[in-house]
């Protein structure tokens, strides 16, 4: 199977939680990020934050709507309503592998998850390239002996890394940093 990183950014840790952006880097490096237009910005007004965390760290805030991607097409930005997002977001899943499933790999990945189903209307809508069964870095840190309750930019990448609190908090960045994660446990 194909393994491709993800995570997510939303308005609050509760049940009626949405998505303001989605980061996902596929092993081959390839990667995809979105922001939503039409998150709940009301539970977001007053939560400073996540103003100061999460929307400042959006790499389009400046943009009322938007499409981007390198020459190559490799790395690929969005920015819209959740219909919008949700169907570039399956091409893109479909097109990193033929017959194959891809595993989706998060961090402490409860919120993610559902948030990611949520995205095309619930579990059994998923993109059919997509094995239904996540996993999460936290267990696989618990299984390596190593303490999930670390910083993962220092664990990644060392404590003198620029990587360290450049742009945490930013769905891209987050997804980088679990997919190096993952590559330096497997490598214990």
């Amino acid at each position: 199977m194909k393994k491709v990183f993800f995570d997510t950014e939303f308005t609050g840790l509760h049940q009626y939680t949405t998505l303001i952006s989605i980061g996902l880097v596929a092993e081959n490096g390839k990667s995809f990020y979105a922001e939503f237009t039409d998150y709940n910005k009301e539970q977001v007004k007053l939560d400073t934050w996540l103003l100061e965390n999460v929307i400042d760290n959006l790499l389009m805030s400046d943009k009322k709507e938007a499409i981007e991607c390198d020459k190559n097409g490799d790395h690929l930005q969005y920015k819209g309503n959740t219909k919008f997002i949700a169907k570039k977001l399956e091409l893109w899943l479909n097109g990193l592998v033929g017959r194959e499933k891809i595993e989706m790999w998060s961090d402490c990945l409860s919120y993610d998850w559902v948030l990611f189903n949520q995205l095309f209307g619930h579990a059994f809508s998923i993109p059919n390239s997509v094995y239904y069964i996540p996993f999460d870095i936290c267990t696989l840190m618990k299984i390596k002996d190593v303490d999930p309750d670390i910083n993962r930019e220092e664990y990644a990448y060392g404590k003198a890394s620029h990587m360290v609190a450049e742009h945490k908090h930013n769905a891209l960045h987050d997804a980088l940093v679990i997919k190096k994660c993952y590559e330096k446990l497997m490598q214990e």
